[in-house]
């Protein structure tokens, strides 16, 4: 019988394991020695975290980022294929969305292995269900590009298509650029839009709210180096 391919959530930040992570996650990681992580350092400390018990020197890592050879990709299966489970780790959050693990997962559906998602926190559904913006029609659209013209080109452009499709235009930026896109959105959106700017989900810290551009430009919130969502619908 062939193992299982497990898409383990992570917490968003420092925060409590008991709080964001369910136990059966816990139990999961227990049964598990071979993994597939965005970075092996921080999936041991986070393995231990989730489970002071377990022994990290039993288990096999393998690493896929951006760094890694796609042609080596089908090999970090082998191990299911050979009838033990494997657990996919994320840097934060889920596996698989503005994650490389969807190449692994893709995989393994083409070689008929069992895909099981397991549940924890999404920094994006998180913020969408809390911005207020629509969640019936919504498009997540990564990372904008990093040149400034391109980027405002882009920002105009979800903006438009908000307005004309009734779509919350979800996406990201690196968090040392925050307030960078902060002043391009200000700069290029109309003053009703609405923009929902979702920050430090799930910690201490965290800040969600929707305003339009023009309450925002009076109250610039400081997100710098802070992970963030931003949510853009257009009235």
């Amino acid at each position: 019988m062939k193992g299982k391919i497990y898409l383990i959530p992570t917490t968003l930040g420092e925060s409590e394991i008991s709080s964001v992570i369910p136990q059966n996650v816990k139990s999961i990681i227990e049964e598990l020695n071979v993994f597939i992580v965005e970075n092996i350092r921080t999936a041991r400390r986070y393995i231990r975290k989730v489970s002071a018990t377990k022994v990290i020197d039993d288990i096999t890592f393998f690493e896929l980022n951006k760094h890694t050879d796609n042609n080596k990709l089908s090999s970090f299966l082998q191990a299911a294929i050979e009838g033990k489970s494997i657990g996919i780790i994320s840097e934060a959050g889920n596996p698989g969305i503005a994650d490389p693990g969807a190449s692994i997962v893709s995989i393994a559906h083409r070689k008929g292995l069992q895909v099981v998602p397991l549940v924890g926190p999404s920094s994006i559904l998180l913020a969408l269900i809390s911005s207020g913006l629509n969640g019936q029609n919504f498009a997540f659209n990564g990372y904008l590009p990093v040149k400034q013209n391109e980027k405002i080109k882009k920002i105009q452009f979800l903006e438009n298509r908000s307005k004309k499709e009734n779509q919350s235009q979800i996406f990201m930026e690196t968090p040392y650029r925050n307030m960078k896109m902060l002043d391009d959105i200000f700069s290029s959106c109309k003053k009703n839009t609405l923009l929902c700017i979702a920050t430090d989900i799930t910690l201490e810290t965290e800040f969600i709210q929707t305003r339009t551009i023009s309450e925002w430009k009076k109250n610039k919130p400081q997100i710098n180096k802070r992970p963030t969502i931003f949510i853009l619908q257009a009235i």
